[in-house]
């Protein structure tokens, strides 16, 4: 059954140790004074424009100061973004950093340098300088949070698996730097209308199936914005929804509990024993947090007054947590009046103190700036228009940053326009500027310290006489085995990775040979299955999660756009998560074996590496570059290259395939074809083909989509041709345009171009199921000749006898 908390005071046995006790609840209750005045000033300081947006967490208090007394070092938090009094109660956040980060300060902000908004949290988690990890046992981990409702659930269960593989594998050579053999925890927050969504449901159920050490707390103030919980959950409880997850005498399933959000001593009893039991059998349980209140609504976008009724309102005043808190400390004598009222009064000084300080820290720098552009306006003969960009200036009280550069790039186009010559110190003060926003915002999207992937030196295969021909599954298969000899944190996972070594057998064996533990099935569920990579590569592991087929990577879409992709970032630098997820797509047969969606993961996956191999040997070579980087990736295998023929490698488990670096295949004088994945093997074909008209085409394998060609080896190739195509599988106006954009804009290569570029791609329709389908819906050997003989025609109808 669902247990339901009711406890009275603990004793706790001694005189001394009834003290101390009485001092640790006086404390709390500190913390939540504190934290409920600064949720009244950050909507204040939103409403009178400091700050854009706030997300506040006051309601939820005492629940988080009763969680954080069960929150140890060692354990990780994959929270939700109201749980700012969590983290002042665990000695993470200070007052003043909330307010950091509420106004978005990039140079006091700790978490995010102000590119996330308030209440996003993040502790580091490795040394930048070094590329080296630190020692998570020492500190109160803290995983970067997202907004996307019930996004942080699918890492939550990646980190929580870190500490079962570190209890199963405890002669794992780096555990020390990571675990205490396992006994660590992970906490999840979320608020209860975000587990309508499938992802709390997918990991809730991937949690009990792997028994993880996961302690889920639901926040429920009974609305989801506006929307009642009775809309949102059957039975309008998601403990109850859930019972059929309850723990069985088997062991299988999770402990619930159900505890009211301004029951303080009760808040307390349920967290411990729930972190106990957790910590100790490694099964998951969830603390259903019920009774909790939003005195300001949902944010600072609007009024909670619109759809409450009276009578609820009503009631969330008179079970506010803190007045509750502080009705049951007078009433068993913790506290009285006078220090009640004394501490009330302090919180508000405390709290006002901390915004006064993050203000002017943040304001400092902008004034100073104020004053170099007011003097600037001093230093010229100015005209009408710029008086009155002057007087914007001298009008504004609180400038965002922006404002400021924003009226000096109009200065600089007015004088511009009025042939005036632009003084230099505008010249500075623009030019500074650019500096400060591209080290402020445009930096960590990818790793940039001693393990960048940029930074593996490049080995090439070697051959000999005797190199065997194998399948290209027997390729990829030998690399793996090599990989998991050598390194012990290696690990690889998802639907019938396992026990078959995956449907095209590039594990097969290897869980035989290296355990369960390390090669091993998951369910049908592509989220966690991320989940588990992000986690599981943030403590120090190096997963190959699997995704059967590209088509099916649309399931796993969220937690890899929104969070893998972006943690670097997001975080500023200081947490990383290198993970590789291995799948397989490009040409086969059907709707939903055949898929290239290449633009879609282009567009929003930046800040990943995406490798698109041509054959299992640069497959090889490449998990081989990104097992040796911090970078997280995709590699997407040819679908129909496992029984293609191909040389072993001598030095198989050595060589490496760098990124954002281009092959050229074939070197030639009349035209560019760049292409990638299996479109190589049609433009070979074609390429022969072609070869029979006189006419020299230079192939090149792109080899990587992200990073893409940083040495611009296309745009040099086409300075001699003249001439390009891209080709892929992808739809019209797909990556082929990308590619199009980095060569002919980025690179500049326009400027060398006699002829339109043209793109060869799949239809704009899914690939119908059979051999025919196939053949005429994506791009053939046939098309490639045609549209070659097409822009040499044009160019030169002529020449090579083309008629």
């Amino acid at each position: 059954m669902i247990e339901t908390q009711n406890v009275q005071l603990d004793s706790h046995g001694t005189e001394n140790g009834q003290k101390n006790y009485i001092e640790e609840v006086i404390q709390d209750f500190w913390i939540c004074l504190v934290s409920r005045e600064i949720s009244y000033l950050g909507r204040k300081e939103v409403l009178t424009g400091k700050a854009k947006f706030g997300i506040l967490g006051d309601g939820k208090e005492v629940a988080q100061v009763a969680m954080a007394r069960a929150f140890k070092k060692g354990d990780w938090r994959s929270g939700y973004y109201r749980d700012q009094t969590f983290m002042f109660a665990s000695g993470i956040s200070t007052f003043e950093d909330f307010f950091a980060q509420l106004y978005a300060d990039t140079e006091n902000d700790p978490f995010s340098g102000g590119r996330q908004m308030n209440s996003h949290y993040a502790t580091p988690t490795f040394n930048p300088d070094t590329g080296e990890w630190i020692n998570h046992k020492e500190f109160k981990n803290i995983s970067s949070d997202i907004s996307s409702t019930a996004g942080q659930m699918g890492r939550a269960v990646g980190l929580a698996l870190a500490s079962k593989k570190f209890r199963e594998m405890p002669e794992l050579s780096h555990s020390d730097t990571f675990s205490d053999r396992g006994n660590e925890i992970c906490f999840c927050t979320i608020g209860d209308s975000s587990t309508s969504e499938g992802a709390f449901w997918e990991t809730m159920n991937a949690a009990c199936v792997n028994k993880l050490p996961l302690l889920v707390a639901v926040w429920d103030d009974g609305f989801g914005i506006s929307v009642p919980v009775e809309l949102q959950t059957t039975k309008g409880s998601i403990s109850k929804a859930m019972e059929g997850m309850l723990i069985d005498e088997k062991g299988d399933g999770m402990y619930m509990y159900k505890v009211k959000g301004w029951d303080y001593s009760s808040l307390v009893a349920t967290f411990e024993k729930a972190a106990h039991k957790v910590r100790k059998e490694h099964i998951p349980a969830m603390v259903h947090v019920v009774e909790m209140t939003q005195p300001q609504g949902h944010s600072t976008s609007g009024s909670h007054e619109r759809y409450k009724s009276k009578e609820r309102l009503a009631w969330e005043r008179e079970y506010d947590c803190i007045d509750k808190m502080a009705e049951w400390m007078l009433e068993h004598h913790i506290i009285n009046e006078e220090r009640l009222t004394s501490m009330k009064s302090e919180a508000k000084k405390v709290a006002k103190e901390a915004r006064n300080k993050a203000w002017q820290k943040n304001i400092s720098f902008v004034k100073e700036n104020k004053v170099q552009l007011q003097n600037i306006y001093h230093s010229l003969h100015k005209d009408e228009k710029m008086v009155k960009l002057e007087q914007d200036i001298q009008n504004a009280v609180n400038p965002f940053y922006s404002e400021l550069v924003q009226n000096a790039e109009r200065l600089r186009f007015h004088l511009l326009t009025k042939k005036k010559e632009v003084p230099l110190n505008l010249h500075q003060f623009l030019d500074n500027a650019d500096k400060i926003a591209k080290q402020r915002y445009f930096t960590h999207l990818y790793s940039d310290g001693p393990k960048s992937v940029l930074n593996v030196p490049v080995v090439r295969p070697e051959y000999n006489d005797g190199s065997p021909l194998l399948n290209g599954y027997q390729i990829i298969n030998k690399f793996f085995e090599i990989k998991f000899e050598e390194n012990d944190t290696l690990l690889a996972f998802g639907e019938d990775v396992g026990k078959i070594g995956d449907v095209n057998q590039g594990f097969a064996g290897l869980q035989a040979k290296y355990g369960k533990e390390r090669v091993f099935d998951t369910g049908i569920r592509e989220w966690t299955i991320v989940g588990f990579a992000i986690g599981l590569s943030m403590r120090g592991f190096r997963p190959i999660a699997e995704i059967q087929y590209l088509d099916y990577l649309a399931y796993a879409f969220s937690p890899l756009s929104d969070d893998l992709a972006t943690l670097r970032y997001r975080s500023n630098g200081i947490q990383r998560a290198p993970a590789i997820i291995r799948t397989r797509g490009h040409r086969l047969e059907g709707i939903w074996h055949a898929g290239s969606p290449m633009a879609v993961l282009v567009h929003a996956l930046r800040g990943m590496v995406i490798a698109v191999p041509r054959n299992m040997v640069q497959a090889a070579g490449m998990y081989n570059t990104l097992l040796k980087s911090d970078d997280p990736a995709i590699v997407i295998e040819c679908l129909n290259g496992y029984r293609q023929k191909e040389l072993l490698p001598e030095n198989m488990g050595e060589y490496t395939v760098p990124v954002g670096l281009p092959e050229v295949l074939e070197v030639g004088n009349d035209l560019t074809l760049v292409t990638y994945g299996s479109c190589i093997r049609e433009a070979v074909d074609a390429i022969q083909i072609i070869k029979e008209f006189g006419i020299s085409v230079e192939l090149i394998d792109v080899q990587t989509l992200l990073p893409f060609d940083l040495e611009h080896i296309i745009s040099q190739s086409i300075r001699k041709t003249n001439k390009v195509i891209f080709m892929d599988e992808d739809v019209p106006g797909g990556a082929t345009s990308y590619m199009m954009q980095c060569v002919l804009e980025d690179q500049k290569a326009f400027r060398f171009l006699d002829s339109p570029p043209a793109t060869i791609t799949a239809a704009p329709n899914r690939t119908p199921f059979g051999s025919d389908g196939d053949y005429f819906v994506k791009p053939t050997a046939e098309n490639v000749v045609d549209k070659v003989l097409d822009m040499m025609r044009e160019y030169n109808p002529s020449r090579f006898g083309i008629k």
